[in-house]
């Protein structure tokens, strides 16, 4: 086989092994809730069905200055709930101090970009009473899952609900469907990496101390891989052998806490690339897990030099 039939049969086997969902069929609506007006953006609130029974809450930001004329380039900003990533409470204008400084949606959006993002399943598979911060919600939503879809897995969800973001995107004709990226942090970052492997319709990925490595982070959580990451060692497939069914789609990593040099080298195993060829890059701020300024900045200026 030539390297694109390997790429092809390599993201066939990762399909496989994050497995799919039985008596998932549902219907793809969309429902306008509201819009919003801010100095920098005009936000349009909507409920998308991500399930059988099932909607997630979506926010869609346009910038309100962009830097560019026609069609707006896009970046989908997965994480826990939006209003992480605005940094404030829409309806009341009410901070949200512990995103100050990460609020990535804001800062994208402030760079011309068009920026979505939705509620990530823990808040959408169950109906709880939990605050969305209790970790117990993703364990109840995990084991929910894997109890109705018992050959699907957690990352497959969150890759999923994740791409029913780029369907949307796709079809809005503001967007510009050829230059849409995606970027996250922690857990968004690793929705980001797996939507952005493994949807071609993703042109750039920015990853942020997701722990690209099996034993960096926490892949064996149920809302994860749960068990089946002594399955996926076992076959040999690392997070290279997933990048490289991207290839030769630029990643860029901002390591800090739990990423750091060993993930560097693990990219640079990823077949398709090269340590010089401009497409992989990373930022070890080696400060911890939540990003200075000036680590974000590099990873958005790698999203200009690909989207722009």
């Amino acid at each position: 086989m030539n390297d694109s039939q390997n790429a092809t049969a390599t993201r066939d086997l990762w399909i496989r092994q994050i497995g799919t969902p039985i008596h998932y069929e549902f219907s793809p609506e969309v429902k306008f809730v509201k819009k919003y007006e801010h100095e920098d953006f005009t936000g349009e609130l909507y409920y998308q069905n991500n399930g059988p029974g099932t909607r997630q809450r979506v926010l869609l930001l346009f910038p309100k200055k962009p830097k560019t004329a026609g069609k707006l380039p896009a970046v989908v900003v997965p994480f826990y709930y939006p209003e992480g990533m605005v940094g404030f409470e829409l309806d009341t204008g009410k901070p949200l101090p512990y995103f100050a400084g990460i609020e990535m949606m804001l800062h994208l959006v402030r760079r011309g970009y068009a920026v979505i993002s939705a509620d990530a399943y823990h808040l959408t598979y169950l109906k709880s009473d939990r605050n969305w911060e209790d970790f117990q919600r993703w364990k109840d939503a995990g084991r929910a899952l894997k109890k109705d879809h018992p050959e699907w897995t957690g990352i497959g969800k969150l890759t999923a609900d994740t791409q029913l973001l780029i369907d949307l995107l796709a079809a809005d004709p503001r967007i510009d469907a050829e230059r849409i990226g995606i970027a996250g942090l922690s857990l968004g970052g690793k929705m980001a990496f797996y939507t952005g492997c493994l949807d071609r319709r993703i042109k750039v990925i920015v990853g942020i101390d997701f722990g690209i490595g099996w034993d960096q982070t926490n892949w064996n959580d149920i809302w994860y891989w749960g068990d089946k990451v002594q399955e996926m060692k076992q076959l040999n497939l690392d997070h290279s052998s997933l990048l490289g069914c991207a290839a030769p789609k630029p990643f860029y990593l901002i390591a800090g806490h739990y990423d750091n040099q060993e993930s560097w080298e693990l990219m640079l195993r990823a077949p398709g690339y090269s340590k010089n060829d401009g497409r992989l890059g990373i930022c070890n701020h080696a400060s911890g897990h939540r990003p200075p300024a000036y680590a974000l900045e590099k990873g958005y200026d790698f999203l200009d030099q690909w989207l722009r």
